[in-house]
């Protein structure tokens, strides 16, 4: 079954935890005793409706504010179609968490309060989907209910996203806008006959039929990061050496020519294989374990890729990262930066600009980065990495940084050639 992974977002009180939790609802994805729970805790609150919110806030700091701190991973599924929800904070003391939360999605839900319209928070959500090559936005204009259903209201607030979409650099993102009421269940999963101006389809059925190629980042150049070397020694499989590891941005097949980097060593392709059974083509995103025509040396931390197909080889760096740690970066930091199972020492020459995530700038040769501020920094590396800008390979784009004393993720990074 087909997975769609999707990240939330939305400022405070607009309802992102009560939208899943009525998609949760309304598809059936909700166990009896959860649904006894939550009709429970919203009677003694002394509701007259069931608060959905309480099917995602699970922290009791979540549940006793009414807003989301963490980020929560929520699964659910159709006949047609698996889930995996991010449910994401908002606040701007929380952008690491939304990031987070957002790095791996294949598309993300704005919500918007229909009596506020968009906000400044509405600044930073799309600035970091935009940052994160997201390419399907829906923004679901919530709480129609409360302006009584007016087309006007949902017209308005399109136009203004529509003028902060100015401001995006990236081209083949798809912006989709849908009025919701999601403590009603308008438009959620089902069609409401409230809003007979809206003519397009619910946010489930939206989000039901988007094609999942079309979401997934595929640059046509293979990179095939060796996370382990499979050697069974068995009798069945004495001479068996194979290599172990995630595909990214392209295919792979029998006979290909390629590099081992870093050492430029060139073979082909014997076999592929997913776990037991031999592939004639390996897609995207694919989990498998390559043999190789020659007996050579490839070790785990090395990448595959088609000969003539290279990335960048380079120990200096230029990339922009958004900044995880109490402690702030200044220049001149030690950290261990890890791209794909590759870890080299790292030092941060500069810091060459901070980017204000609503769109209002940037602030040159900053002192230091603070946590969930964004930057732009110029990072010197013990030996080289093989890499893509961030805009061509997302997956060979990105990398994070490590305290070498803490062990704690400092950083993530997206890089640029």
């Amino acid at each position: 079954m087909n997975v769609l992974k999707i990240a939330t977002a939305g400022s405070v009180d607009d309802g992102k935890s009560t939208l899943i939790g009525r998609l949760l609802y309304d598809t059936h994805s909700l166990t009896e005793d959860k649904l006894q729970a939550i009709a429970e805790s919203s009677r003694k609150k002394g509701f007259d409706y069931l608060d959905f919110s309480l099917a995602t806030d699970g922290l009791v700091a979540e549940r006793e504010q009414g807003i989301t701190i963490d980020v929560a991973h929520i699964y659910f599924s159709t006949p047609t179609r698996s889930y995996i929800v991010a449910d994401t904070p908002g606040h701007v003391e929380y952008t690491r968490n939304m990031v987070t939360g957002a790095s791996t999605s294949q598309a993300a839900i704005i919500l918007i309060d229909a009596r506020k319209g968009v906000v400044e928070q509405t600044y930073r959500h799309f600035f970091i989907n935009n940052l994160l090559r997201v390419k399907e936005v829906i923004v679901a204009v919530n709480k129609m209910d409360l302006v009584d259903y007016e087309q006007e209201v949902f017209d308005s607030i399109r136009e203004a996203f529509e003028a902060l979409n100015e401001n995006s650099n990236y081209d083949q993102q798809r912006i989709t806008y849908i009025p919701v009421s999601a403590l009603q269940g308008d438009n959620v999963v089902r069609k409401s006959g409230k809003m007979s101006w809206y003519i397009g389809p619910s946010l489930l059925q939206y989000l039901e039929g988007l094609d999942l190629a079309q979401l997934r980042e595929d640059s046509g150049t293979a990179r095939f990061p060796v996370q382990l070397v499979i050697r069974p020694k068995t009798n069945d499989f004495h001479d068996f050496r194979g290599y172990a590891g995630k595909l990214y941005g392209g295919t792979l097949k029998p006979n290909d020519e390629v590099t081992i980097l870093p050492s430029g060593t060139r073979s082909r392709i014997k076999e592929l294989f997913f776990f037991d059974r031999p592939l004639s083509e390996a897609a995207p995103g694919s989990s498998i374990t390559i043999t190789l025509e020659d007996d050579v040396n490839v070790v785990r931390g090395d990448m595959i890729v088609r000969s003539g197909e290279k990335p960048a080889v380079e120990k200096d760096l230029r990339a922009t990262i958004c900044w995880m740690d109490q402690k702030p970066l200044r220049a001149g930091a030690r950290y261990t930066l890890q791209h794909h199972s590759n870890k080299v020492a790292s030092k941060i020459i500069s810091l060459d600009n901070t980017i204000a995530t609503d769109y209002s700038g940037q602030e040159s040769s900053p002192q230091a980065l603070g946590l969930n501020e964004i930057g732009e920094v110029q990072i010197k590396l013990a030996k080289p990495i093989y890499f893509d800008d961030y805009t061509r390979n997302k997956e060979n784009g990105t990398f994070i940084l490590i305290d070498p004393q803490t062990h704690h993720t400092a950083a993530v990074g997206f890089l640029n050639t």
